[in-house]
């Protein structure tokens, strides 16, 4: 990231821009602790001897009955439906302020970070296709395109300060953009059959959220209930519901206050974008996507479906995916958008620390695990994809702590530290 120059107004203005940043950064490294303690305590209870009690908690179907529509899904579904919604709104205000006014609002400094995202997409893809064109387990090829950015900004935080900040902003940004190649492909690809009666409805309330936004109103109550009524729309319509959660994101205002009582409610009265996602990202990393782990990480290990998954081609084409594929991707395109001139290495970091935030760019936990549930309806399959998700981010997450870590201590013995 550039360092600012000049003025008294220069000086201010750095820390309004690094002061979200670290915060966001600090809440990614403790909801990664949560995530992993969630995904064990999933897997232990799933193989515990009283595992059954596990599917048929998450089982067990929660009916809504509402006027216009009824509800009822298993409680995996309200977990994986509902309050996954409240993540990826997050993600869309993450992403909005990343484009406005965070690392990639600048052209020349988005573009390395777009072409490493785009390259850690593509190849995974294309590696899991080579394992599975034609089988069973063909529709699954989103599932190792993700980066979970709280396990990975975990594995750097486990560095301190030997990484450093724009190597950190480096991989920030491209999971941003990662998650927005996710959503979109959860959005094109992931639908099922489409009722253009409700999807016009949420167009509706999308583009009333868009004139209230353009008409400055600031009430925090208005936006929840257009976003219930949105999320409820999409759910219908076929699109996944999530979908919501992201457009009331990118549509939130990124300017001007929150009302005094919704201030006084605890969103704070700064800039409304900025608030909102003060007070709902730490619930999204520390309740909801722990919750979410603990609901879709307890796969059944026993009656030989390790020893069957190491022969399966979705588990090996996930695990390659995430372990060859997310490396090669991210690295190759990183060095391709340099060596043509459209971008360049950000200040302080080298290939090998490229090539080592490749590989923790392989750990494709939250995002993985939620394409899979949406990739196969076959418990078979959808236990053999989170097997290889499992196993492959595993890997990357120690690979990428060993080489991050041989190369900060090259780097400094070559300094004299």
């Amino acid at each position: 990231m550039d360092r600012p120059t000049g003025g008294p107004s220069s000086r201010t203005a750095l820390p309004r821009l690094v002061r979200p940043l670290q915060e966001f950064l600090s809440t990614e490294t403790a909801g990664g602790v949560l995530l992993l303690a969630a995904a064990a305590a999933a897997l232990i209870w799933a193989n515990a001897p009283l595992g059954d009690s596990y599917r048929d908690f998450w089982g067990a179907h929660v009916a809504v009955e509402l006027r216009v529509v009824s509800l009822d899904l298993p409680l995996v579904k309200w977990v994986n439906d509902g309050l996954m919604a409240v993540f990826f709104f997050v993600v869309g205000l993450e992403i909005k302020r990343e484009v406005l006014r965070g690392e990639l609002a600048d052209a020349r400094r988005a573009a390395l970070p777009v072409a490493a995202a785009l390259g850690g997409m593509i190849v995974p893809a294309l590696i899991y296709v080579a394992f599975n064109a034609g089988g069973d387990g063909a529709h699954g090829w989103g599932i190792p395109m993700a980066t979970d950015i709280a396990f990975a900004v975990g594995v750097l935080a486990l560095l301190g300060r030997r990484i450093p900040l724009s190597l950190k902003v480096f991989l920030l940004a491209l999971a941003i953009v990662d998650d927005l190649g996710a959503i979109a492909v959860i959005a094109v690809f992931y639908t099922d059959d489409v009722s253009f009666g409700w999807l016009a409805a949420a167009a509706g309330v999308f583009a009333l959220v868009f004139v209230l936004g353009r008409m400055r109103v600031r009430a925090l109550w208005a936006y929840v209930a257009a976003g219930a009524v949105a999320w409820l729309a999409v759910h219908e319509s076929g699109v996944h519901a999530t979908i919501a959660g992201v457009a009331m994101g990118l549509l939130t205002p990124i300017d001007g206050t929150l009302g005094s009582r919704d201030a006084a409610a605890g969103a704070g009265g700064g800039p409304v974008l900025e608030r909102l996602e003060h007070l709902l990202h730490p619930w999204a990393s520390y309740a909801i996507v722990p919750i979410f782990a603990l609901a879709n990480a307890g796969v059944s290990l026993g009656g030989g479906a390790l020893r069957d998954a190491a022969s399966a081609p979705v588990s090996l084409g996930v695990a390659a995916g995430l372990v060859l594929g997310k490396p090669l991707g991210i690295t190759i395109a990183s060095l391709l958008a340099v060596r043509i001139g459209l971008a360049t290495l950000p200040r302080g970091v080298s290939w090998p620390q490229i090539a080592g935030v490749s590989m923790v760019g392989g750990i494709g936990f939250t995002v993985s695990l939620f394409i899979s549930d949406l990739a196969f309806t076959s418990a078979p399959l959808a236990d053999q994809a989170k097997i290889g998700i499992l196993a492959g981010s595993a890997a990357m997450g120690a690979a990428g702590f060993l080489v991050l870590r041989r190369v900060s201590m090259a780097s400094g013995a070559s300094n004299g530290e």
